[in-house]
């Protein structure tokens, strides 16, 4: 059986030959997913196909993939939930057939934005066929490996792990300044890294979206005050800060007669828990949206709060922003660079609880200074469109193939 599902017909080629157009093949885990590296990802599958580079995603999995010319999914060989995240899925990629598609290919250049199966199975591709490689240090594995787990020796394996994964890497890009950082201080080369021009697709995330009708079927008031997380449910993303204090919140923000409700969009590991501490509240939990509803779902929110102290950017915080949200971040982590601190939102120290209450009441009772927020917020996302972030994105990979400098974000 042919080990490729087809989705959709493969592009024309191009005869090989230093003189003929960069041809990217990328490599990812995380596809079909619903998070912002796989929005990311399928931003990048679709721009290529409008500008007409060649560029084709690899991955390997049994969900719903996009049905576009230049997408393979090859069947797994075999697949299960994701231990604590039952709502993703772990695949074995066959790393045998993805090698001989490559050989068969011929890539200038490989990307790996997952170091998964799929992304060790483009390493062995390119190892094998003496291609260079890139990649995106899209996820901080060993922050995720602490806090999931609290075990050292295990977030020291991890950590070993990656160092060597990303060795021999051409050029290593990071989705944020502080990234590059943290990867130099894991013992990345810092010759190698180049900060990649953050981008998402700005028009998806559009105040014009906004319509309070939406909440008639999903069981919420169009009154409330609605404050917005989408992600994981999970402790990485910072959510035990948020259930800690939501009670605080709800009454403050009602002894100034503003009815406050929580909204969160994805699923998780955390789920349950946050349910149950946070029962008898307005806290409406949607699980995953996509398209065009989501896109409603943010744009008819009032506030977007996103915790989370180990992302390396937060793809999200633009698509909230893009939305015409003022946006609340911490401030570690990527998140923060991609806001203006007291003009789109509010950077606030992760560990004080007093800094967010006061924060999410504030703008909860200043509807004025929040639309002056959220219209800056919408300003700023212009800036941030996916065609600057995939120019950049492939002006890289060009000088990996030609053996020039990199070119910084």
């Amino acid at each position: 059986m042919d080990p490729i599902e087809r989705v959709g017909e493969k592009g024309t080629g191009l005869s090989a030959g230093s003189d003929r157009p960069l041809r990217v093949m990328l490599f990812t885990d995380t596809l079909a997913d619903v998070n912002g590296v796989s929005r990311f990802i399928q931003n990048v599958a679709d721009r290529a196909l409008e500008v007409g580079r060649d560029l084709e995603v690899v991955t390997s999995t049994r969900l719903e993939c996009p049905r576009q010319p230049n997408i393979r999914n090859f069947k797994p060989l075999f697949a299960m939930k994701m231990p604590a995240y039952e709502n993703l899925e772990l695949a074995l990629a066959p790393p045998l057939a993805m090698m001989r598609y490559v050989r068969e290919t011929r890539p200038d250049v490989i990307h790996i934005s997952t170091p998964g199966p799929v992304g060790c199975a483009g390493w062995l591709a390119a190892w094998r066929s003496k291609i260079p490689v890139l990649g995106v240090y899209h996820t901080d594995f060993p922050a995720y490996i602490d806090n999931l787990f609290d075990d050292h020796a295990l977030t020291q394996t991890t950590g070993f792990f990656m160092r060597a994964f990303y060795k021999r890497f051409a050029a290593i890009f990071t989705r944020s300044t502080e990234y590059a950082g943290s990867l130099e201080a894991m013992g990345m080369d810092a010759a190698k890294l180049a900060r990649l021009r953050p981008g998402f697709d700005n028009q998806a995330f559009h105040t014009r979206y906004r319509d309070p009708e939406v909440w008639d079927r999903l069981g919420s008031s169009r009154e409330t005050f609605k404050v917005i997380f989408c992600g994981r449910i999970s402790v990485e993303k910072g959510l035990e800060l948020i259930t800690g204090l939501w009670r605080q919140v709800v009454r403050r923000c009602a002894a100034q007669g503003v009815e406050a409700e929580l909204i969160l969009v994805g699923d998780g590991p955390y789920r349950e828990i946050m349910s149950a501490a946070l029962r008898g509240q307005r806290v409406n939990f949607l699980g995953f949206r996509y398209g065009d509803e989501l896109s409603t779902i943010y744009a008819s929110c009032d506030l977007f709060a996103f915790p989370s102290t180990t992302d390396t950017l937060g793809q999200v915080v633009m698509e909230a922003q893009g939305s015409g949200l003022p946006v609340l971040v911490t401030d570690q982590g990527g998140p923060k660079e991609v806001v203006t601190d007291g003009v789109t939102g509010h950077v606030l120290p992760a560990d004080d609880r007093e800094a967010w209450i006061s924060a999410i009441v504030g703008l909860a009772c200043d509807p004025e200074r929040r639309r002056t927020m959220g219209g800056a917020a919408r300003s700023l996302m212009e800036e941030y469109g996916i065609e600057a972030s995939f120019e950049h994105f492939w002006e890289v990979h060009d000088a990996v193939r030609r053996g020039g400098e990199l070119v910084g974000g």
